[in-house]
């Protein structure tokens, strides 16, 4: 099952890590948004260029059958032999009045042309020729980009015109026609035009006394004009992604500079803390991000303050034995004809001294314990037998008269696992113990029972510590947890506690996301209690 959620997350895990995030949904977006401006709008034309190519065709093909309709009727003759007259072809050319983007021509079966409307018409276009100079910048740069577009988007979407209408030469569309058959091609003039031609024969029963040629050279000024209406899209596009871009800027780049600058005046000592109250309430992961570093800096100073705190009060318990130590050696050197007294300041110092050696490892341990923490990986382990082993090691050393200890298992064999450091619990419990036994009386007796509790849907390990001792006061169920503090009952031997070990407790079931008490016990003595989540 593991290997399959292993191979699930492996096989999904990229799509989701990507398309989860709300800015990289956004990044995304902006990103495409122009580009599928400029694709629909060139799709858009393309198809536009290619309908009208097509209908162009189909309109010369139209015309053509009805101009040699006419000039069957009216220009031909059957006797001797099928022919085409000239003079009534000329006459039928002279009656079409075609645009002028429009030209019609009639040849003779042998290529003689007989009749063209550019030399027949009777229309005289008079236009005034413009001032002869140089194309403007902005002309240069329209034609070059509608150009450069028309090469890009060929590329990937070639026109359908060309696949309506063949590119071939007159030569070959007029064989075809003098051989009974239709035909429709594109091609360039001498003046560099596009054409769009369609050639009919003209017939007289089954006899081609002619060709018909009907052609329009206007496409190339509806194709520009086409691409000049794509130039809106560019702008749109070009507009969306200024917008966009300014809006990635001001939603992205200027929060992180923001939080980058907070972050240096932190290093630098400018300021202690980061507070981001306008981007902590943003829901996306620049919001995340801030929050995350408010809780990390809020977690530095606090370890920071807790590091001051913890400093002076080593600084504090380390003074009262070396002042005592100080204090005995200089009465020493004042009493030096009284045997008695000077065994008596000797045994002091010897206590001072014992102390002094534990408050040091203690001190030593509990510096070391946050970073073994973070360095020794969690794992699964089986709480009634992991309890158990601690508490058989003082069952071993047991001696006549000293402080048992007992281990009780509540939990019928349920086997309860909990996801923890071996080491750390390990110390924890042991502490407990250590701590309850400094408290029972001699021949007493220490009880560690496991049992099974609920935290709404989670199930706890739950382990209590009892003794038979004094108990606890009741205002310091919650104060006896703190560092150095000590609170030993008359009698108590002197030096044998440093008044981490409790706050070591503490500090490790936190991390273990678990939780310690203290309360004292109707019998009588006091009773700790751990919970542990049960994985």
């Amino acid at each position: 099952m593991a290997d399959t959620e292993t191979k699930r997350k492996g096989r999904f895990g990229l799509g989701a890590r990507v398309f989860g995030s709300r800015i990289a949904r956004l990044i995304f977006a902006s990103n495409l948004a122009g580009l599928a401006i400029l694709i629909v709008g060139a799709m858009v034309l393309n198809e536009m260029r290619a309908g009208f190519v097509v209908a162009k065709k189909e309109d010369l093909e139209g015309q053509a059958q009805i101009f040699s309709n006419l000039l069957n009727e009216n220009a031909t003759i059957g006797r001797p032999a099928p022919a085409l007259q000239i003079e009534p072809t000329r006459d039928v050319v002279r009656s079409l009045n075609l645009p002028a983007s429009v030209r019609a021509v009639v040849s003779l079966p042998d290529g003689e042309v007989v009749g063209d409307s550019f030399f027949l018409s009777e229309r005289v276009d008079v236009r005034a020729l413009p001032p002869v100079q140089e194309p403007g910048a902005v002309t240069r740069l329209g034609a070059g980009l509608s150009d450069w577009m028309a090469n890009l988007f060929s590329v990937f979407m070639p026109e359908r015109g060309g696949d309506a209408v063949r590119t071939q030469s007159y030569g070959e569309e007029f064989a075809i026609a003098v051989g009974g058959g239709q035909a429709a091609s594109q091609r360039f003039s001498d003046r560099g035009q596009r054409v769009i031609s369609v050639s009919v024969p003209i017939q007289h029963v089954s006899a081609v006394v002619g060709v018909l040629t009907v052609e329009a050279s206007d496409i190339d000024e509806i194709i520009r004009a086409e691409r000049a209406a794509l130039f809106p899209f560019i702008a749109v596009a070009v507009l969306v992604a200024f917008i966009t871009s300014s809006l990635l800027t001001l939603a992205i780049a200027r929060p992180l500079r923001h939080l980058a600058i907070s972050a240096d005046r932190v290093r630098a000592g400018s300021s202690e803390r980061l507070s981001f109250p306008k981007l902590t309430g943003r829901r996306d992961e620049i919001g995340q991000l801030a929050k995350s570093m408010e809780s990390m800096t809020e977690a530095l100073f606090e370890r920071i303050v807790a590091n001051e705190r913890f400093a002076a009060d080593v600084a504090h318990e380390l003074k009262n034995p070396l002042t005592s130590i100080r204090s005995a050696v200089e009465t020493v050197e004042r009493v030096q004809d009284d045997p008695v007294a000077v065994e008596r300041l000797r045994a002091v110092i010897a206590k001072d001294v014992q102390r002094l050696d534990r408050l040091i490892t203690d001190i030593s341990n509990a510096s070391r314990l946050e970073a073994e923490i973070t360095r020794i990986p969690t794992e699964r382990l089986d709480i009634s037998r992991f309890v158990g082993d601690i508490v058989s090691t003082y069952e071993s050393l047991a001696d006549e008269g000293s402080v048992r200890v007992r281990f009780s298992d509540q939990t019928m064999g349920a086997g309860l696992l909990v996801k923890g450091r071996e080491g750390p619990l390990g110390q924890v419990f042991r502490n407990l113990i250590d701590n309850a036994r400094s408290f029972s009386p001699e021949g007493g007796e220490v009880r560690v029972t496991l049992s099974q509790a609920a935290d709404g849907p989670r199930t706890l390990a739950r382990i209590t510590v009892d003794d038979d001792g004094p108990g606890i006061p009741e205002d310091k169920f919650e104060k006896i947890f703190d560092r150095f503090y000590t609170d030993r009952p008359a009698g108590a031997a002197f030096g044998n506690n440093s008044g981490l070990g409790l706050s070591i407790v503490k500090q490790i079931i936190e991390t273990h996301r678990g939780k310690v008490t203290a309360r004292n016990r109707e019998e009588g003595g006091a009773r700790f209690t751990v919970d542990l989540m049960a994985v």
